[in-house]
């Protein structure tokens, strides 16, 4: 049995999230010039609400049924790694392509919490979905997410005009894997890409001496709905999970408006090729905020 495929479907779905009406109601999720110096210097924004109690419960729920691989919708997901960790003694679930199967998870890339400061972030930008992601460290034995700049993995397209929103679904500190960071990292240039579930600090090996006397990692605790946003080379990881409670997370990447593709094979896999040099847009590449007149920061 096979389910529709929810690209087809552009705008919200179901009650999880409400479209604001009017300009004072999209202020509401407006970020401050204080938040944007703070992104300005370190290259990420924490503490972000994004999803409440009641949306976080029917975004598990939902989750929890996307990670069996005989889930219906199976064959939508752009990639599926039941266990991605190189470490075979842990685990660490991680996919792309949900919104196209979960209705909760595909209302989420229209979650105004999120589009008003993506917009703001990539410089008052029309905002253009890139892609999705979902990562679950279980309790005892989450693997860990490797240093790494999400750039590096994005050079198929151009310019560098990307952000990535990260939001647990969980509490997240040191015991269960939180985000870290290395503030300012996001200045130092494209670095090689190590393997994503790898060896956590096999991004050492292409630092230049400068960049290892300067990585200074912060651990980044957040509380459940809260979200983290950063630049596509912040550089950024996770450590396992060693505690009794799960950590459940996603991601929503984004691009400014007029991205294009820098090749002629597909961008991910199973979604027809745009041939190089042209803009991203089409059924996998939805406008999600058109850059409406909102009021501007006082």
């Amino acid at each position: 049995m096979s389910i529709n495929d929810l690209s087809r479907t552009q705008g919200l779905l179901t009650d999880l999230f409400q479209w604001p009406k009017t300009q004072s109601d999209w202020e509401a999720y407006r970020l401050t010039r204080e938040q944007l110096a703070s992104y300005e210097e370190n290259g990420f924004l924490a503490g972000i609400p994004m999803v409440d109690a009641k949306q976080r419960q029917r975004l598990a729920v939902a989750l929890e049924s996307l990670t069996d691989p005989g889930h219906p919708g199976h064959d939508l997901f752009y990639e599926f790694h039941s266990n991605e960790s190189a470490d075979r003694k842990s685990v660490l679930f991680h996919c792309l392509g949900a919104w196209r199967i979960s209705p909760e998870f595909h209302d989420l890339l229209w979650n105004p919490a999120f589009l008003m400061p993506a917009s703001q972030l990539l410089g008052d930008s029309r905002v253009r979905f890139w892609h999705d992601q979902l990562f679950c460290k279980p309790p005892k034995k989450g693997g860990v997410v490797a240093w790494h700049q999400d750039y590096s993995y994005w050079t198929r397209t151009s310019p560098m005009a990307h952000l990535t929103c990260w939001c647990s679904l969980d509490d997240c500190g040191p015991e269960n894997g939180c985000l870290q960071y290395v503030p300012g990292s996001h200045r130092w240039g494209l670095l090689n890409k190590p393997e994503l579930a790898g060896d956590l600090l096999g991004i050492t090996d292409f630092l230049s001496p400068e960049q290892r006397r300067q990585f200074h990692p912060v651990l980044v605790p957040t509380q459940a709905g809260e979200a983290i946003f950063h630049h596509p080379l912040a550089l950024h990881g996770s450590g396992e999970n060693i505690s009794d409670q799960p950590r459940r997370a996603f991601v929503v990447n984004v691009i400014a408006d007029g991205v294009r593709s820098e090749t002629d094979d597909s961008l991910l896999q199973g979604v027809p090729a745009i041939p190089q040099g042209q803009p991203m847009s089409g059924q996998f590449f939805p406008l999600l905020f058109p850059g409406q007149a909102v009021p501007s920061i006082q």
